[in-house]
């Protein structure tokens, strides 16, 4: 079972790395099987509703039997990108975030 990753204390904006709004990419592992697509897809338009899921990125492994894909979500805050990632790492079919 995936662990959502620790969420450090609250970065002022001054400090953050990242403007918003700003497109951030977002790599997804998971097993290569039918459906993977559409789930990330799902919850991905669950935080950025304009996200257009033809500019999903796939990369089958070696083998063929995991499946990575880069999502690239419109950023419009920290809150926003936690949420996300807290959704996708606890994802039954997804096995890695990053």
């Amino acid at each position: 079972m995936n662990m959502p990753p620790d969420i450090p204390p609250d970065i002022p904006p001054e400090q953050s790395l990242i403007e918003y709004p700003s497109q951030f990419p977002i790599k997804v592992m998971g097993a290569h099987v039918e459906g993977f697509v559409e789930a990330i897809t799902s919850v991905v338009l669950q935080f950025d509703p304009g996200f257009d899921a033809a500019t999903i990125e796939h990369r089958p492994s070696k083998g063929g039997n995991y499946l990575g894909l880069t999502v690239t979500v419109t950023a419009t805050s920290r809150e926003q990108l936690d949420e996300l990632y807290r959704t996708l790492t606890t994802h039954p079919m997804v096995k890695v975030v990053l």
